[in-house]
């Protein structure tokens, strides 16, 4: 992972913030994700946007990685070996002119390695987007979800070949899955490399292929899973779901499933990682004398003491009445911000007691001017 700049692939600034890394990997992710994107290097690219966002939304990986350039910290850095430049190979062309040299760029020369075209290869991965509701985030569920994935053929087990049959090494390319071809050149004899055009680099031929896959090994299928959302689970994170992607070549295994979580605001709370967030109203009454007044929590509802004096804007913290940290690490809290609210109509006997505390208090309550009591207790209960 190292030499790779996380912060310039999601495209955000070094000093982002939580919530600016998930946008950006949101939108980046759908952008370049195998099923939508069909660019030829759109799979590499959402790969590697997943693992950028995987180091900067993890807090302890993002401090290693800011302060060492490994989500590993310093065992993440190479002493030598074939990872770093202690046991990098520079060396030269050889000493075979320009022949090994053309034939070392394009290929079939000693130091062209090739890939097996016959080893096996992992599938695809792919991408689920789960919709939760505020409290099913908070709380977690388990559910069953439906989608469609290239599964192992069940009628040729993966081998393109009918039923009886088998596939053949390829009679051009001897199973390699390229040819050779050498062109003369003012600078010598030139090598080049091709994949084989009777197998397509596979390295085998299916003479006979299986009925229900044409030959490809896979089917399409319309793959279930049970899924355990983890309690605690924010918007635009995601889960990986290991052997739940799309079959993989050549006897490999099958590619993952990353579920990447949606959560549906709630008409009530607001949420900021396991801290949740609510507005109460209270009456200047029960702001000025004191009151104990029913709070809701994702928990059920609770008693609040507001002490008498209390202010508007004032916030008070319910200690474990917020959501579950996903790691384990205990529950967060409820903080509710009380807004007083100022009476519109009053009765007679309430504008009496009103005015005779406004006497008491020397405040003066008609006039025009600010200096009256009403207009000094709205403006202190509106701010």
């Amino acid at each position: 992972m190292a030499g790779k700049d996380y912060y310039e692939i999601l495209g955000v600034s070094r000093d982002a913030s939580q919530d600016e890394i998930k946008k950006a990997y949101r939108k980046l992710s759908k952008k370049y994700h195998p099923d939508i994107n069909k660019a030829p290097d759109a799979e590499a690219k959402f790969k590697e946007v997943t693992e950028a966002y995987e180091v900067l939304s993890d807090d302890t990986k993002k401090a290693n990685y800011d302060q060492y350039g490994s989500a590993d910290g310093p065992a993440g850095f190479g002493g030598g070996g074939a990872g770093g430049f202690n046991g990098a190979d520079f060396g030269g062309f050889g000493g075979g002119g320009f022949e090994d040299i053309f034939s070392q760029f394009f290929g079939g020369g000693a130091g062209g390695a090739r890939r097996n075209p016959n080893a096996p290869r992992p599938g695809r991965d792919l991408q689920y987007e789960m919709s939760l509701t505020f409290e099913e985030a908070i709380f977690g569920k388990k559910t069953t979800i439906k989608y469609t994935r290239e599964a192992t053929c069940h009628t040729c087990g993966g081998n393109g070949a009918k039923p009886g049959t088998h596939p053949e090494t390829c009679h051009n390319c001897g199973g390699t899955g390229y040819i050779t071809t050498e062109t003369n050149t003012p600078l010598g004899r030139m090598r080049s490399q091709q994949v084989c055009p009777v197998c397509n680099g596979t390295g085998q031929e299916i003479k006979e292929k299986c009925p229900t896959c044409g030959g490809s090994g896979h089917e399409q299928e319309r793959h279930e899973v049970e899924v355990n959302v983890p309690a605690g689970v924010d918007d635009g994170q995601q889960m990986r779901l290991q052997g739940q992607g799309e079959a993989g070549n050549n006897g490999g295994g099958y590619g993952d499933l990353f579920i990447v979580f949606t959560v549906k605001p709630s008409k009530t709370f607001t949420r900021n990682g396991a801290d949740i967030y609510l507005d109460k109203t209270i009456s200047f009454v029960q702001a000025t004398l004191g009151a104990e007044i029913k709070v809701p929590t994702v928990h059920g509802e609770v008693n609040l003491k507001v002490p008498a004096g209390t202010q508007t804007g004032a916030t008070f913290k319910l200690k474990g009445k917020g959501a579950p940290r996903l790691r384990g690490n205990g529950t967060g809290d409820e903080r509710v911000t009380v807004r007083i609210v100022t009476p519109k109509n009053l009765n007679k006997a309430q504008k009496e007691a009103l005015k005779a505390f406004a006497d008491a208090g020397g405040d003066k309550v008609e006039g025009s001017g600010k200096s009256g009591f009403f207009d000094k207790m709205k403006d202190a209960f509106d701010n």
